[in-house]
């Protein structure tokens, strides 16, 4: 049985606006169009979810549900910069990584070694990364399979796991609501309501051949789920860069003596990624990254020498020198990391050297 996680980021854009702007907080939020004109919500934090507001709907209309909603233009470049933080830290858990959108991910860590082998621990671990590195919250669904992985995740939002194991695959679909099962939109869960068709249990005793006059060839897509059968595979459309580990500190670090101390534990646990890693990776840069008191960062890169040592703690030091010399603000995260040579394929060593 395959292990899949499919992590959806709460609020994605609100999220990231109000960690911009801590002012906001406590206040309904939506990231969205001119309410004057014609623009419509992208996203709303969940205050402004309790007034009615919602994605898609028209943003004057959002104005007359909630009169003190406060709205805020998308910022889309700095979601992507967040998206690309946030999806790093997922890579670190399988090669195997489908990206839906921005706030959106399948995992497959069938083979994984993290947390024991663990899903539903290994989500656990990404929810408290993404909160400690980026300071946001993200759900989580865990299943055999990619469709009820995602169901899973909306199942207990905001900042929830909910697990569906192989052996309660079948009672879960079971009891599903259609209107939960992807491509289920208001015109075909009218047709299915006027079929008497509420649950993936009314799909399994209904007649096949009135499935097919009525949904064509979604019928058969239909029949797959309500039998807890899901064939699509992961699309993996991401290729592994880096190996990499942060901590952001409980206070600001002022001086560079205090970050170094702090290096033998980071180079621990980039260690443990690097052993606990599906494949074997060719290493031929290291990475250090500091991010100050005003979010602002800088990274700098060196590269491995030939025969020399990825983690080497005195090459570290020596860039967390140059580092902390470019920026005299508080350092409030230190990360560090190993890039991939993408040139690399550890499949043609393996010929030539085993």
């Amino acid at each position: 049985m395959k292990k899949i996680i499919h992590i959806d980021a709460d609020c994605f854009f609100a999220a990231v606006e109000l960690l911009r702007k801590p002012h906001l907080v406590g206040l309904p939020v939506a990231v969205g169009g001119d309410p004057s004109g014609r623009g419509v919500i992208s996203t709303c934090n969940y205050i402004a979810r309790a007034y009615g507001v919602k994605s898609a709907m028209p943003s004057s209309h959002a104005r007359r549900l909630c009169p003190d909603l406060v709205f805020l233009s998308p910022d889309i470049p700095m979601y992507r910069f967040v998206s690309k933080q946030m999806h790093e830290i997922f890579s670190d858990y399988t090669d195997c990584l489908e990206s839906v959108s921005l706030d959106e991910a399948y995992l497959d860590v069938t083979d994984s070694a993290f947390c024991g082998g663990s899903a539903t621990l290994i989500a656990r671990e990404i929810q408290h990364r993404v909160k400690r590195e980026l300071g946001l919250t993200v759900s989580a669904g865990v299943a055999p399979i990619k469709f009820v992985a995602k169901v899973a995740s909306d199942w207990r939002k905001p900042a929830g796991i909910f697990t569906v194991t192989p052996e309660a695959l079948s009672r879960f679909v079971a009891c599903l609501d259609l209107r939960r099962l992807p491509g289920v939109g208001p015109k075909t869960w009218q047709k299915l309501s006027y079929l008497g068709l509420q649950t993936c249990a009314d799909i399994l005793i209904a007649n096949p051949s009135q499935l097919y006059e009525h949904f064509g060839s979604y019928a058969h897509r239909l029949i797959e789920m309500s039998q807890g059968q899901d064939h699509h595979e992961i699309a993996q459309n991401r290729t592994r860069k880096s190996i990499s580990v942060e901590h952001t500190f409980g206070a600001d670090y002022q001086d560079a003596a205090s970050l170094i101390s702090k290096l033998p534990g980071l180079l621990m646990e980039l260690d443990y990624r690097m052993r606990a890693s599906v494949t074997n990776h060719v290493f031929h840069k290291r990475m250090l990254k500091l991010k100050f008191s005003d979010f602002t960062h800088t990274s700098i890169e060196a590269r491995i020498l030939k025969h020399g040592s990825a983690l080497t703690l005195i090459d570290f030091e020596r860039m967390c020198y140059i580092a902390r010399s470019r920026n005299s603000l508080p350092v409030r995260l230190m990360g560090i990391g190993l890039k991939i040579n993408p040139s690399v394929d550890i499949r043609q060593l393996e010929f030539a050297f085993g």
